[in-house]
């Protein structure tokens, strides 16, 4: 397999300088995991499996919050004209978290966060984690029922949200009998059954004077319940993944050892870490943002910056007045800044490097990254039931790999299983991809039937077709089934197929994914229509529109005269149906 990455590293225009790689993977796991190292390695019980864990890790998001404080006056959080110091954030996060107790919040409740980036996200996060409760971040590009969803499911006492999400959420209120309280941001007057954030902490230019305080006091363990992010299944409403600080905190420490691992392969020695400043694109409510972006760069002492809507210009704006170092997330926005005819009009001497991950890139992007900016690519593979980094690619080893995702980081392990679950495949041979590690969720929030389909002694079944090579490098074949990546928002088939079937006039509906040069994959409905009943595309789109968040809207739709084909077990041949789109 070493010969093909070579291959498509030099037919992407990428050759190894001279001595390089400088030592091995190995030895950089050796040296970087070495006792009384930062990467120093140990192993724990969790739930019964013997786990490595990061020896330093910090112990919970409790104690991430604390070193926050230490970073005192220097920025944390940009958005438009809201500059917030680290010293204001934990200012802000400790008022409100003494609110939350209060209010009657204590270890174990859900409180939930629906919001669009801004400088209240990590005050909400932190106030709520920080006293043992479980944050529920919730998707704030779903519709008010599937929003009500989230609350009612995880079980939700309070909520924090901006207005936009309220005007959403409000008239479902009634379906969420757990909800007592909630905190509206960015609301101009008190809304009916809901009080203003500001009320509690002010605004963002306010957090500075806010009076000195402390968190309150309360004991959290590393394994202890943390955050539920959803993430829909193939089939059936969407999943709680429920997280423990521990999953949070072993980001912090896996995303320092991919990059060390690159500076060692290069020769070099590892330099005194110094604040960045890092443009996020992509929504906090993923782990991505969450678990791999913001942990990472609290600890570290960074400077974040939000956008309210995603936008190349504004973005070229961004970089060139703050300095960026690093921005991404998926490769969308990494195309977007590559093609933009705007480009050339700004300074963005100072991009570093450009990462992503929630969705598969083309190995020309790795190129055009090092081409176009003079940036390191970056990349990796995780999951919501991984709490986002299981293995990290980047810089010279991700352009002499552009079609692979990396090596799993040194505390987790891959392998590869036979569809049956039974037999563990060799390296080359594709199936499907097992995660072992200390970010590995516990389980599925209240659904012990799925959780115990998907979770295997420690071991989590990501559904994804995939193989590894023999230096342990992962190259994703093809995703979970019937899940289509559409610019690092996941869609999953049935979602949408079961809104189609909806219809009076849908007899069968199945979704595929269309592939799209900036956006991966755009979602394309196949349907058969009852004899008799008429439907046009239209008139579906807008059916699934009013249903589902915008970005799960078929952008195509074909109609079929037959029902559609399947195999004995009566499951639709998907792989069929892309030639009706062809030539289109």
């Amino acid at each position: 397999m070493a010969t093909q990455a070579s291959d498509l590293a030099a037919a992407i225009g990428w050759t190894p300088p001279a001595g390089w790689p400088a030592i091995t993977r190995e030895r950089c796991r050796d040296i970087l995991t070495a006792p009384g190292q930062r990467f120093e390695m140990e192993t724990v019980d969790i739930r019964g499996v013997p786990t490595r864990v990061w020896k330093n890790a910090p112990p919970s998001l409790r104690a991430i919050a604390l070193v926050g404080r230490m970073y005192g006056d220097r920025e944390f959080l940009i958005y438009e004209d809201e500059r917030v110091t680290y010293d204001a954030w934990f200012r802000a996060v400790a008022t409100l978290a003494q609110a939350l107790r209060a209010r009657g919040v204590g270890k174990g409740d859900r409180v939930a966060l629906a919001m669009r980036n801004l400088p209240e996200w990590p005050v909400a996060f932190f106030a709520a984690t920080t006293i043992g409760a479980i944050c529920v971040p919730l998707n704030a590009w779903w519709t008010g029922p599937e929003l009500a969803y989230g609350l009612s499911n995880s079980g939700t006492r309070l909520l924090v949200c901006d207005a936009e999400r309220w005007e959403r959420i409000a008239p479902h209120r009634g379906e969420c009998p757990e909800l007592e309280s909630v905190l509206v941001s960015r609301s101009a007057a008190a809304r009916e059954g809901a009080a203003r954030l500001e009320d509690v902490i002010g605004t963002p230019h306010d957090y500075a004077g806010l009076p000195a305080a402390e968190l309150p006091e309360v004991d959290i363990a590393p394994e202890d319940d943390a955050t539920i992010f959803y993430t829909s299944g193939t089939t059936g409403n969407p999943k709680g993944a429920l997280g423990t600080h521990r999953n949070l905190c072993t980001n912090i420490l896996s995303s320092g050892y991919n990059a060390a691992c690159a500076v060692l392969r290069r020769g070099e020695e590892i330099p005194e870490p110094t604040p960045k400043v890092g443009l996020t694109v992509i929504p906090l409510f993923h782990v991505t943002a969450c678990s791999a972006g913001l942990m990472g760069n609290l600890a570290a002492g960074n400077t974040l910056i939000f956008m309210h809507k995603w936008d190349p210009i504004k973005a070229f704006e961004i970089i060139e007045r703050e300095k960026v170092h690093v921005t991404g997330g998926v490769p969308t926005i990494a195309w977007q800044l590559i093609e933009h005819p705007a480009r050339k009009d700004y300074d963005l001497s100072s991009i570093e490097a450009i990462a992503y991950g929630g969705a598969p890139a083309a190995p020309e992007l790795v190129r055009k990254i090092r081409e176009v900016f003079g940036a390191l690519p970056g990349n990796g593979w995780g999951m919501t039931e991984t709490m986002a980094t299981v293995t990290g690619h980047s810089s010279e080893d991700y352009l002499n790999r552009p079609d692979s995702c990396g090596p799993p980081v040194a505390v987790a392990d891959l392998k590869i299983m036979s569809e049956d679950g039974e037999r563990e495949l060799p390296p080359g041979e594709v199936g499907e991809l097992w995660a072992r590690g200390p970010m590995v969720v516990k389980g599925y929030w209240n659904n012990p039937e799925a959780t115990a389909a998907t979770f295997v002694d420690g071991w989590v079944r990501t559904g994804d077709l995939a193989r590894l090579d023999e230096e342990g490098f992962c190259y994703i074949v093809d995703r979970a089934k019937d899940m289509i990546i559409r610019g690092g928002e996941n869609i999953y088939s049935s979602e949408v197929e079961n809104v189609l079937y909806d219809h009076p006039a849908v007899t069968d509906a199945a979704l595929i994914g269309l592939p799209h040069p900036q956006l991966g994959e755009e979602p394309a409905a196949v349907v058969h229509l009852a004899p008799g009943s008429s439907a046009s595309e239209s008139e579906l789109q807008a059916w699934v529109a009013a249903r589902l968040a915008k970005f799960k809207v078929p952008v195509r739709i074909a109609f079929v005269e037959d029902t559609l084909p399947r195999n004995a077990n009566g499951k639709i041949l998907k792989k069929d149906l892309g030639a009706l789109f062809e030539g289109e």
